[in-house]
């Protein structure tokens, strides 16, 4: 609690939801059913405390330049809590910064998980998984994620495991085409299908 008082004594909004959250006027809830952007990640900071944050990859990257050889850092990281997701890349000259820019990154990505029990086989009514198969694209990656009993666990690459149990999925099966090896677009595709779960719905 006192994170999360210090938050909000050092923060001035910038932003008219700003000065909503920080007045206590508007809850997460409301934030995501009327789709209003976050511009500022104190927001979720406030409304979310309890996120997670989880580092995917680190990677020198070089870029030939005027005067020569430039190098940095990029990073890949996700924040999570129990049905809640978000992803993000930064790059910087030192890796602590890039780490910190990608987590202020993904905070602003943060979106709610749709979670269920949509396994022909399991009938629990829980939501260790999700309610239907869905798919997700990033560069030449693609994923389908497939509802799955009770038990089954993670049935998924490692990194595809990392992203699902920080956002609370327990149960699930998964198919992958594409260049897998690439961390970041995989984890990426993950996101894409997890979002996608609410557009499906939306459109039934």
């Amino acid at each position: 609690m006192s994170r999360l008082r210090n938050v909000e004594e050092e923060w001035f909004p910038k932003t008219k939801l700003g000065e909503l959250v920080k007045q206590g006027l508007i809850t997460l809830d409301k934030i995501f059913q009327n789709n209003l952007v976050v511009k500022e990640k104190e927001i979720i900071d406030i409304l979310l405390p309890q996120l997670k944050e989880d580092v995917i990859t680190i990677k020198m990257v070089q870029k030939m330049t005027a005067s020569g050889q430039r190098s940095r850092f990029k990073a890949v990281v996700i924040v999570g809590a129990d049905g809640f997701l978000g992803v993000g890349s930064a790059r910087s000259k030192e890796v602590g910064p890039a780490i910190r820019k990608a987590i202020d990154k993904a905070k602003l990505s943060v979106v709610p998980i749709m979670r269920g029990c949509g396994s022909g086989e399991c009938v629990c009514g829980g939501t260790h998984s999700i309610p239907f198969r869905v798919e997700g694209k990033c560069g030449s990656v693609k994923i389908r994620l497939i509802a799955a009993p009770v038990g089954v666990g993670l049935a998924c690459a490692d990194k595809v495991k990392q992203v699902l149990r920080l956002c609370g999925i327990e149960d699930i099966w998964s198919k992958t085409y594409g260049d897998t090896r690439t961390s970041e677009n995989l984890v990426k595709a993950t996101f894409d299908a997890l979002k996608n779960a609410h557009k499906y719905n939306f459109n039934l």
